[in-house]
Parts: C-alpha cells; structure tokens; sequence
C-alpha cells in the first residue's frame, strides 16, 4: 500500500485526524529544507507537502510566493526537490511525501522521467496545481505505473458534475480548497466547508482534507471537526520565511511552536 493511504488508514482506525504541513523546497536557503521537514515529523506532521518552486505560482498567495521567490534565489529546482526526498529517505522511511507544484516544470523533464524519479527516491504523490484533470492521462499513466498517488484540488466553485469527474481519477487524498481566494486568504465559514464535504463525499469513497486558510490550532481544530484532516502551508512558509537570516535551528523551532498545538488540537477531538 503507497504510503499515504496506510497513513490515512492508520489514522482512521485510531479516529485521528491528518495534519498535512506544507513548505517550499530551497525555502529560505536549501539548508534549511531537510532539518525543517524532520522538525515537521517529531512536531507531529502526518503528511509533507514539499513545494516545487516556480516563477508563476497562481494559486498562492504573497506569503507562499515569497516562499518561491526566496528558494528561486538560490535556484532550486525540480531536481533539487528529488534529492532532498532522496536524503529524507535516509532518515525517515514512514512518512508520506507529496510533491506539489505546477505542471512547466514536470513537463520540461517529461512526464515519465518525472515520476520515475519521484518513485526512485520516495515520493509518494503528486499535486500538479494549474493541470486540468482533462489534460492529466499522461501524467496519471506514469503515475499509476509507479504506485503514485494523483492529488487533485476541489473548489468552492467545483461543479457537482466536475467534482465527480475529478475524484473519478485521484488517489491517496482530495485536498478541498477551504476558501475563495489564494493561499492564506482570509476567514473561513465552517459550514460552507462542512456543506460541500459531504457533497464531495457522495462521489468518493477517498479521505477529503482541507486546506488553504489553516492558520492556527483553532481553525484547525474546526476544520478538523468537519473534514478528515488539514493542510497548512502559509503560516509555515511566513514563519520561514521571517528574518530568514536566523539560524535553521531558530527556524525549526518556530515550526514545531506552530505545528504542535495544532497536534494537540486535532488529538483532544478523540
């Protein structure tokens, strides 16, 4: 079993919810990454989003693009992302990895290559932000041929009939967009998102998380209440990214003082 769907089984069955915690490769120096990723697990992480930087981020919002334009300064790129997954391995075998970017970059090293590699070094899924699933067969083939997972994103917006179509090809996760906007944006109405879970939930038999918006251990724990688990990246990549001359040891400990009582949070709904 890849291992995203055996971590959202495991917690499941122990009625836990997941807490999937996003930061950008290279973000704000390339040392900083792998400390910063295994500061996420021992702060209870279930789940790394690893972002791909890229000059046209769309669906973030100015933290989150900072985030790219801070790890673009030191040009990491794709390749960068497989290695740093490929020296987390060494260390850390359990932990699900997605990748999450947009689709010139996977395109320019071809499809196949692409997941390829992802697989060699222990990716476990994918999250192409800007591919449509109508264009995303190629992908999904080579994805599928090397036991990856295909995130997709859902809207506010997502059509009824779009919504069936989408979940038809993911795999491991839907990740529900919390909110109208980009990354980061502004307040969130719990029971619009609580709503539209359950109509996404009719066409999916997939655990449904949400992100965008997560900003602390309360939002949270009220997302939480109402979707299988939570995406946070903004208030990550903004701690990153704050006074990013600071040691990686400061860095990482502002991470773990945001990520643990969110741990908390979600742990006390049992």
């Amino acid at each position: 079993m890849n291992r995203i769907s055996q971590r959202l089984s495991e917690l499941k069955s122990q009625n836990r919810k997941a807490l999937v915690t996003y930061i950008v490769n290279g973000d704000p120096r390339p040392e900083v990454s792998l400390p910063a990723m295994h500061a996420l697990v021992e702060a209870g992480a279930d789940i790394i989003e690893l972002g791909i930087p890229f000059s046209d981020p769309m669906a973030e919002g100015p933290t989150i693009q900072r985030g790219h334009e801070r790890a673009l300064a030191h040009n990491t790129s794709l390749r960068d992302t497989f290695a740093l997954v490929k020296e987390f391995r060494t260390r850390n075998q359990h932990t699900p990895i997605v990748i999450m970017g947009y689709a010139n970059p996977l395109e320019r090293m071809g499809y196949e290559e692409c997941a390829k590699l992802a697989a060699e070094v222990g990716v476990d899924g994918m999250l192409t932000v800007d591919l449509p699933a109508e264009e995303s067969a190629e992908l999904n083939k080579y994805l599928v041929q090397n036991s990856l997972e295909n995130i997709f994103l859902l809207a506010p917006t997502t059509t009824e009939e779009r919504i069936k179509d989408v979940v038809s090809l993911a795999g491991g996760f839907v990740y529900y967009v919390s909110l109208k906007g980009v990354t980061g944006a502004g307040h969130i109405d719990v029971d619009a998102v609580e709503k539209r879970l359950q109509e996404i939930k009719k066409y999916t038999d997939l655990p449904v998380l949400a992100g965008f918006g997560i900003k602390d251990a309360d939002t949270a724990s009220a997302i939480a209440n109402v979707a299988d688990g939570v995406i946070v990246g903004s208030v990550l990549v903004d701690a990153m990214g704050k006074d990013a001359d600071r040691n990686t040891q400061e860095i990482c400990q502002d991470l773990k003082n945001i990520i643990e009582p969110m741990r908390s949070a979600l742990d006390e709904q049992n």
